[in-house]
């Protein structure tokens, strides 16, 4: 019989905080009353603040981060474009498989997992696109199976260098709301994220980001789509509107998790995820493991993917947590699965939640056969929270 609280520390669905889930705990209402833009523009102006644009539009739809990942392609390009895509884990190879099923014609750079979006190639292939035949270049913004998070900055930067027109799509599932992400000064086309991760809520909505020059590309792309058509979903929205029926609840409980957002402040969101992520790190570093990410600048601040000792099966790892102790960690996925466990780090998490995390994962890790010495990674984790204040972590991210 299971007693107590059943811990959560994988890298979404994540925790709901209680005020968000009692928000959305009201009765059933009219979607086409007078007074429902009441609850719904201000929810697309305030993840505009998220997103950090002041000229592009933001759809909700109903579904998952997958889902905005599909409006975003159907709507702003056409059979047989180019794209620029580069694998290098689990979520970037389905982006990858469902522009190749959406027939888009897709130049692919394969990569070691642990390492991130290849820059310099991006730039070696867009320098030589003299046609301008590449329509597209994606980036997985934060790579949430390997714990990998990528220079998209950098990416606009050789973009805007080869003089190039493509449209820049951005998968920030696990980054929008949690680590820095700016729509507008990365001049990011298509933003995509979901309800379920920094934002801190059930699964349901798909989030997408446009750029004015998407809008436009939107106009003439000839893909075909139907229920994710960007101009009907305009259309509505600007009264606050959807066409078709929206998920209300879970349109107050975004509302209450964006209103915890700007409260605490999106800055000081950004360095608290920093902060308890390093304590993470350090609690890893001190098992004598390492990470997947194959360089600290490449380290996620939302996810940490753990490579377990040899002859211990990252799964025993999984399985001990759940039935032993009453936790679920991330699985490693594809590849990866039987040699990593993962500790998401992201939404409403404090310090006293991610001491819990290392000290549950010690005594699985133990359990599963690892030479873990009970513990060193608490004990690191909070030599780091008792030396880095918030502010001083806000001041590291401001430095970085």
């Amino acid at each position: 019989m299971r007693t107590g609280t059943t811990h959560l520390f994988i890298p979404g669905p994540t925790n709901v905080p209680e005020v968000v889930r009692q928000a959305m705990n009201v009765p059933m209402q009219d979607m086409r009353a007078p007074d429902f833009g009441d609850l719904t523009l201000g929810l697309f102006a305030d993840l505009k603040r998220v997103l950090r644009t002041e000229t592009g539009s933001v759809f909700i739809y109903p579904g998952s981060g997958t889902a905005a990942w599909e409006a975003a392609i159907t709507n702003t390009l056409n059979p047989g474009d180019k794209v620029l895509m580069s694998r290098f884990g689990q979520f970037s190879t389905l982006w990858v498989e469902m522009a190749e099923r959406l027939g888009l014609d897709v130049e692919v750079i394969d990569v070691a997992w642990g390492a991130g979006v290849p820059v310099s190639e991006y730039a070696r292939r867009l320098g030589q696109d003299r046609m301008g035949e590449i329509k597209a270049v994606f980036v997985t913004h934060n790579e949430t199976a390997t714990g990998v998070t990528s220079d998209v900055a950098a990416v606009r930067r050789v973009m805007d260098e080869c003089f190039h027109d493509a449209l820049l799509f951005v998968d920030g599932v696990s980054s929008i709301g949690s680590i820095d992400f700016r729509m507008d000064d990365w001049g990011v086309d298509l933003a995509v994220t979901g309800s379920q991760k920094g934002l801190m809520l059930p699964a349901g909505l798909g989030i997408l980001g446009v750029s004015e020059k998407a809008m436009a590309a939107a106009k003439t792309a000839t893909m075909r789509r139907a229920y994710f058509e960007f101009a009907d979903m305009q259309a509505m929205n600007a009264s606050g509107y959807f066409p078709y029926t929206p998920p209300t609840q879970l349109f107050h409980g975004l509302r209450r998790s964006l209103d915890r957002i700007f409260d605490e402040g999106l800055d000081a969101v950004i360095a608290r995820h920093h902060r308890l992520a390093e304590g993470v790190r350090r609690g890893v570093a001190a098992w004598g493991m390492d990470l997947v990410a194959e360089h600290p600048t490449l380290y996620s601040d939302t996810v940490s993917a753990i490579r377990v000792p040899e002859g211990v099966d990252a799964r025993d790892v999984l399985r001990i947590g759940y039935e032993r102790y009453n936790t679920s960690f991330g699985s490693g996925l594809a590849r990866l699965a039987g040699k990593v466990f993962r500790i998401g780090h992201l939404g409403d998490l404090n310090e006293g939640m991610v001491l819990t995390a290392l000290s549950l994962a010690e005594l699985s890790l133990a359990e599963a056969g690892a030479a873990v010495e009970f513990g060193s990674g608490v004990g690191a984790a909070q030599t780091w929270f008792a030396e880095a204040t918030p502010s001083e972590a806000r001041l590291q991210i401001a430095a970085e």
